[in-house]
Protein backbone atom coordinates (compact mmCIF):
# COMPACT_ATOMS: atom_id res chain seq x y z
CA UNK A 1 0.00 0.00 0.00
CA UNK A 2 1.17 3.34 -0.65
CA UNK A 3 0.60 5.91 1.76
CA UNK A 4 1.28 9.69 0.76
CA UNK A 5 0.55 13.02 2.37
CA UNK A 6 -0.33 15.41 -0.82
CA UNK A 7 -1.08 18.95 0.29
CA UNK A 8 -3.73 20.41 -2.10
CA UNK A 9 -3.35 24.24 -1.59
CA UNK A 10 -0.13 26.66 -2.12
CA UNK A 11 1.27 27.85 1.05
CA UNK A 12 -1.06 25.93 3.05
CA UNK A 13 -0.86 22.54 5.08
CA UNK A 14 -3.78 21.97 6.83
CA UNK A 15 -5.36 21.02 3.39
CA UNK A 16 -4.23 17.53 2.74
CA UNK A 17 -4.88 14.26 0.49
CA UNK A 18 -3.46 11.42 2.01
CA UNK A 19 -3.28 7.92 -0.40
CA UNK A 20 -4.25 4.56 0.76
CA UNK A 21 -3.58 3.07 -2.77
CA UNK A 22 -3.21 -0.77 -2.82
CA UNK A 23 -0.07 -2.29 -4.43
CA UNK A 24 -1.23 -4.14 -7.58
CA UNK A 25 -0.06 -7.68 -8.28
CA UNK A 26 -0.29 -10.67 -11.50
CA UNK A 27 -2.40 -12.15 -8.95
CA UNK A 28 -5.19 -10.32 -8.56
CA UNK A 29 -6.05 -7.19 -10.96
CA UNK A 30 -2.68 -7.83 -12.69
CA UNK A 31 -2.54 -3.47 -14.09
CA UNK A 32 -6.77 -2.75 -14.23
CA UNK A 33 -8.83 0.43 -12.26
CA UNK A 34 -9.17 -0.02 -9.17
CA UNK A 35 -12.75 2.05 -7.81
CA UNK A 36 -11.72 4.39 -5.28
CA UNK A 37 -13.28 5.94 -1.99
CA UNK A 38 -12.59 9.88 -1.38
CA UNK A 39 -13.31 10.36 3.00
CA UNK A 40 -14.41 13.35 4.23
CA UNK A 41 -14.41 13.00 7.93
CA UNK A 42 -16.01 15.02 9.93
CA UNK A 43 -15.87 17.49 12.80
CA UNK A 44 -18.43 20.72 12.66
CA UNK A 45 -16.09 22.52 9.98
CA UNK A 46 -13.65 23.10 13.05
CA UNK A 47 -11.92 19.87 13.01
CA UNK A 48 -11.41 16.93 11.23
CA UNK A 49 -12.18 13.69 13.10
CA UNK A 50 -9.49 11.03 12.95
CA UNK A 51 -11.50 8.35 13.69
CA UNK A 52 -13.74 9.13 10.69
CA UNK A 53 -10.51 9.13 8.36
CA UNK A 54 -7.98 6.24 8.52
CA UNK A 55 -10.20 3.87 10.37
CA UNK A 56 -13.03 4.14 6.98
CA UNK A 57 -9.85 4.07 4.63
CA UNK A 58 -8.54 0.82 5.59
CA UNK A 59 -12.70 -0.59 5.91
CA UNK A 60 -12.47 0.10 2.12
CA UNK A 61 -9.09 -1.01 1.10
CA UNK A 62 -9.84 -4.56 2.92
CA UNK A 63 -12.41 -4.49 0.05
CA UNK A 64 -10.62 -4.10 -3.02
CA UNK A 65 -11.19 -0.03 -3.02
CA UNK A 66 -7.98 2.89 -2.96
CA UNK A 67 -8.62 5.02 -0.70
CA UNK A 68 -8.09 8.79 -0.16
CA UNK A 69 -8.84 11.26 3.04
CA UNK A 70 -9.51 14.74 2.69
CA UNK A 71 -8.43 16.94 5.21
CA UNK A 72 -10.43 19.96 3.71
CA UNK A 73 -10.65 23.55 5.10
CA UNK A 74 -11.74 23.74 8.98
CA UNK A 75 -11.76 26.41 11.61
CA UNK A 76 -8.68 25.27 13.31
CA UNK A 77 -7.10 25.82 16.75
CA UNK A 78 -9.34 28.97 17.36
CA UNK A 79 -12.73 28.18 19.58
CA UNK A 80 -15.59 30.00 17.84
CA UNK A 81 -17.74 29.52 20.90
CA UNK A 82 -15.62 32.07 22.94
CA UNK A 83 -13.81 33.76 19.71
CA UNK A 84 -16.88 34.27 16.86
CA UNK A 85 -14.40 36.59 14.23
CA UNK A 86 -15.14 33.88 11.60
CA UNK A 87 -11.65 32.76 9.92
CA UNK A 88 -12.60 32.90 6.34
CA UNK A 89 -10.15 29.82 5.25
CA UNK A 90 -12.94 27.83 6.70
CA UNK A 91 -16.20 28.98 4.68
CA UNK A 92 -18.34 28.18 1.82
CA UNK A 93 -17.19 27.63 -0.37
CA UNK A 94 -14.00 26.93 0.57
CA UNK A 95 -14.23 23.33 2.14
CA UNK A 96 -16.03 22.68 -1.01
CA UNK A 97 -13.41 23.25 -3.33
CA UNK A 98 -11.12 21.11 -1.40
CA UNK A 99 -13.39 18.30 -2.57
CA UNK A 100 -12.61 19.39 -6.40
CA UNK A 101 -9.02 19.86 -5.26
CA UNK A 102 -9.31 16.05 -4.10
CA UNK A 103 -11.09 14.84 -7.15
CA UNK A 104 -8.84 16.54 -9.77
CA UNK A 105 -5.55 14.90 -8.00
CA UNK A 106 -7.07 11.76 -7.98
CA UNK A 107 -8.36 11.99 -11.74
CA UNK A 108 -4.84 13.74 -12.76
CA UNK A 109 -3.15 10.87 -11.22
CA UNK A 110 -5.46 8.15 -12.33
CA UNK A 111 -3.18 6.02 -14.50
CA UNK A 112 -0.26 6.29 -11.78
CA UNK A 113 -2.73 4.83 -9.22
CA UNK A 114 -4.98 2.57 -11.64
CA UNK A 115 -7.89 4.46 -10.12
CA UNK A 116 -11.05 4.23 -12.78
CA UNK A 117 -12.30 7.81 -12.59
CA UNK A 118 -16.28 6.86 -13.42
CA UNK A 119 -15.64 4.49 -10.29
CA UNK A 120 -15.10 6.99 -7.11
CA UNK A 121 -17.32 7.26 -4.54
CA UNK A 122 -17.18 10.48 -1.82
CA UNK A 123 -17.95 9.37 1.32
CA UNK A 124 -18.56 11.89 4.34
CA UNK A 125 -19.71 11.93 7.78
CA UNK A 126 -20.94 14.48 9.68
CA UNK A 127 -19.78 17.63 8.55
CA UNK A 128 -17.89 15.70 6.05
CA UNK A 129 -21.56 14.20 5.19
CA UNK A 130 -22.64 17.44 4.50
CA UNK A 131 -19.61 18.74 2.64
CA UNK A 132 -20.20 15.56 0.14
CA UNK A 133 -23.84 15.92 -0.28
CA UNK A 134 -22.72 20.03 -1.37
CA UNK A 135 -20.02 18.74 -3.97
CA UNK A 136 -22.30 15.86 -4.99
CA UNK A 137 -25.09 19.09 -5.54
CA UNK A 138 -22.56 21.42 -7.05
CA UNK A 139 -19.85 19.16 -8.96
CA UNK A 140 -20.83 20.70 -12.20
CA UNK A 141 -21.80 24.07 -10.90
CA UNK A 142 -19.53 27.29 -11.02
CA UNK A 143 -18.33 27.24 -7.90
CA UNK A 144 -16.34 24.25 -8.39
CA UNK A 145 -15.67 24.21 -12.53
CA UNK A 146 -14.16 28.04 -11.93
CA UNK A 147 -12.11 27.13 -9.36
CA UNK A 148 -10.64 23.18 -10.30
CA UNK A 149 -11.80 23.26 -14.43
CA UNK A 150 -13.93 20.67 -15.59
CA UNK A 151 -16.18 19.20 -12.75
CA UNK A 152 -15.84 15.52 -11.94
CA UNK A 153 -18.97 13.72 -10.89
CA UNK A 154 -18.63 11.19 -8.56
CA UNK A 155 -20.22 7.70 -9.30
CA UNK A 156 -21.83 7.78 -6.02
CA UNK A 157 -22.09 9.06 -2.62
CA UNK A 158 -22.33 8.08 1.12
CA UNK A 159 -23.54 10.50 3.45
CA UNK A 160 -23.87 9.40 7.00
CA UNK A 161 -25.46 11.42 9.93
CA UNK A 162 -25.68 14.52 7.78
CA UNK A 163 -26.97 17.80 8.40
CA UNK A 164 -28.54 18.07 5.02
CA UNK A 165 -31.24 21.29 5.47
CA UNK A 166 -29.96 24.47 6.99
CA UNK A 167 -33.25 25.77 6.89
CA UNK A 168 -34.93 23.57 9.12
CA UNK A 169 -31.48 23.81 11.63
CA UNK A 170 -32.05 27.41 12.02
CA UNK A 171 -36.15 26.94 12.38
CA UNK A 172 -35.46 24.32 15.08
CA UNK A 173 -32.61 25.44 16.79
CA UNK A 174 -34.43 26.31 20.07
CA UNK A 175 -35.69 22.65 20.42
CA UNK A 176 -32.02 21.35 21.13
CA UNK A 177 -30.31 21.51 24.24
CA UNK A 178 -27.70 23.97 25.51
CA UNK A 179 -24.61 21.53 24.13
CA UNK A 180 -26.10 21.32 20.93
CA UNK A 181 -26.88 24.43 20.25
CA UNK A 182 -23.12 25.61 21.34
CA UNK A 183 -22.24 23.29 18.80
CA UNK A 184 -24.64 24.70 15.74
CA UNK A 185 -23.41 28.23 16.54
CA UNK A 186 -19.89 27.28 16.46
CA UNK A 187 -20.72 25.03 12.85
CA UNK A 188 -22.27 28.40 11.76
CA UNK A 189 -19.38 30.51 12.76
CA UNK A 190 -17.03 27.75 11.23
CA UNK A 191 -19.10 27.30 7.73
CA UNK A 192 -21.49 30.14 7.01
CA UNK A 193 -19.19 33.52 8.88
CA UNK A 194 -21.97 34.25 11.32
CA UNK A 195 -24.32 31.98 14.08
CA UNK A 196 -27.04 33.79 12.39
CA UNK A 197 -27.26 33.79 8.44
CA UNK A 198 -29.61 35.22 6.22
CA UNK A 199 -32.15 32.75 4.94
CA UNK A 200 -30.73 32.90 0.99
CA UNK A 201 -27.27 31.43 2.59
CA UNK A 202 -29.78 28.75 4.63
CA UNK A 203 -30.42 27.70 1.38
CA UNK A 204 -26.98 27.62 -0.32
CA UNK A 205 -25.72 25.31 1.90
CA UNK A 206 -28.52 22.52 1.87
CA UNK A 207 -28.27 19.94 -0.39
CA UNK A 208 -31.71 18.36 0.87
CA UNK A 209 -33.14 21.57 -1.01
CA UNK A 210 -30.75 21.63 -4.17
CA UNK A 211 -30.43 18.17 -5.38
CA UNK A 212 -31.11 17.55 -8.83
CA UNK A 213 -31.07 15.03 -11.62
CA UNK A 214 -27.43 15.15 -11.78
CA UNK A 215 -26.81 14.25 -8.03
CA UNK A 216 -24.70 10.91 -7.95
CA UNK A 217 -26.67 8.28 -6.33
CA UNK A 218 -26.72 7.52 -2.92
CA UNK A 219 -26.27 5.96 0.23
CA UNK A 220 -27.71 7.60 3.39
CA UNK A 221 -27.91 6.27 6.92
CA UNK A 222 -27.99 7.79 10.13
CA UNK A 223 -29.73 6.96 13.37
CA UNK A 224 -32.58 7.84 15.64
CA UNK A 225 -31.09 8.67 18.61
CA UNK A 226 -28.67 11.21 17.43
CA UNK A 227 -29.55 14.46 19.26
CA UNK A 228 -26.94 16.35 17.60
CA UNK A 229 -28.10 15.96 13.98
CA UNK A 230 -31.62 14.31 13.98
CA UNK A 231 -32.88 11.71 11.55
CA UNK A 232 -34.52 13.91 9.62
CA UNK A 233 -32.16 15.32 7.71
CA UNK A 234 -31.44 12.43 6.26
CA UNK A 235 -35.16 11.52 5.12
CA UNK A 236 -35.11 14.86 3.94
CA UNK A 237 -31.83 14.27 1.19
CA UNK A 238 -33.62 11.00 0.18
CA UNK A 239 -37.22 12.14 -0.36
CA UNK A 240 -35.53 15.08 -2.77
CA UNK A 241 -33.32 12.17 -4.46
CA UNK A 242 -36.99 10.42 -5.05
CA UNK A 243 -38.65 13.75 -6.16
CA UNK A 244 -35.86 14.15 -8.64
CA UNK A 245 -35.71 11.15 -10.02
CA UNK A 246 -31.84 10.03 -8.44
CA UNK A 247 -31.42 6.39 -6.99
CA UNK A 248 -30.71 6.00 -3.39
CA UNK A 249 -30.24 3.59 -0.22
CA UNK A 250 -31.81 4.91 3.12
CA UNK A 251 -31.19 3.26 6.49
CA UNK A 252 -32.02 4.99 9.69
CA UNK A 253 -31.01 2.82 12.67
CA UNK A 254 -32.46 3.03 16.08
CA UNK A 255 -30.51 3.47 18.60
CA UNK A 256 -26.69 4.90 18.72
CA UNK A 257 -25.48 8.56 19.29
CA UNK A 258 -23.94 10.91 16.33
CA UNK A 259 -20.33 10.37 15.43
CA UNK A 260 -20.15 6.52 15.76
CA UNK A 261 -18.32 6.30 12.00
CA UNK A 262 -17.63 2.65 11.71
CA UNK A 263 -19.26 2.01 14.74
CA UNK A 264 -16.83 -1.05 15.64
CA UNK A 265 -13.47 -1.45 17.94
CA UNK A 266 -12.22 -0.16 14.92
CA UNK A 267 -13.01 3.33 15.02
CA UNK A 268 -14.02 3.84 18.53
CA UNK A 269 -12.88 6.69 21.03
CA UNK A 270 -14.76 5.15 23.40
CA UNK A 271 -17.85 2.23 24.15
CA UNK A 272 -20.20 4.61 23.45
CA UNK A 273 -19.15 4.93 20.14
CA UNK A 274 -19.80 1.07 19.71
CA UNK A 275 -22.85 0.04 18.13
CA UNK A 276 -23.37 -3.38 16.52
CA UNK A 277 -26.81 -2.88 14.78
CA UNK A 278 -25.29 0.79 13.52
CA UNK A 279 -21.77 -1.19 12.16
CA UNK A 280 -24.06 -2.86 9.45
CA UNK A 281 -24.05 -0.29 7.86
CA UNK A 282 -20.55 -0.32 6.46
CA UNK A 283 -21.66 -4.00 4.84
CA UNK A 284 -25.04 -2.60 3.49
CA UNK A 285 -23.23 0.15 1.77
CA UNK A 286 -20.33 -2.47 0.32
CA UNK A 287 -23.23 -4.39 -1.00
CA UNK A 288 -25.33 -1.48 -2.71
CA UNK A 289 -21.66 -0.18 -4.14
CA UNK A 290 -20.73 -3.55 -5.34
CA UNK A 291 -23.39 -3.58 -7.76
CA UNK A 292 -22.15 -0.27 -8.80
CA UNK A 293 -18.84 -0.81 -9.03
CA UNK A 294 -17.76 -4.23 -8.93
CA UNK A 295 -14.55 -5.08 -9.41
CA UNK A 296 -13.29 -5.61 -12.99
CA UNK A 297 -12.23 -9.41 -12.43
CA UNK A 298 -11.19 -11.48 -15.17
CA UNK A 299 -11.63 -15.24 -15.67
CA UNK A 300 -8.47 -16.08 -15.42
CA UNK A 301 -5.37 -13.68 -12.93
CA UNK A 302 -2.26 -13.48 -14.38
CA UNK A 303 -0.26 -16.20 -12.31
CA UNK A 304 -3.01 -18.41 -13.46
CA UNK A 305 -2.27 -17.74 -17.14
CA UNK A 306 1.60 -18.47 -16.61
CA UNK A 307 2.83 -20.83 -19.02
CA UNK A 308 3.47 -24.37 -16.81
CA UNK A 309 7.00 -25.93 -16.67
CA UNK A 310 7.69 -29.66 -17.77
CA UNK A 311 7.59 -32.06 -14.82
CA UNK A 312 11.54 -31.83 -14.19
CA UNK A 313 11.46 -35.39 -13.61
Amino acid sequence: MKVERIPLRDGRDDVTLTTYVLDDSGEMLDGSPRPAVLILPGGAYLTCSDREGEPVALAFASLGYHAFVLRYSVYGDADPMQDLEPRERSQFPHPLVDVGLAMREIRDRAEEWRVDPSRIVVCGFSAGGHNAAMYGTHWDKPVITDAVGEGLRPGALIVSYAITDYVDVAERAREQGAVEQAIRRAAAVAYLGTTEPGHDALIAASPALLADESTPPSFIWATGADSLVPARHSLRFAARLADVGVPYELHVYEQGRHGLSLATQASAGSRGDLDSRAADWFRQASSWLEARFALDVPELSAWERRPLREDPR
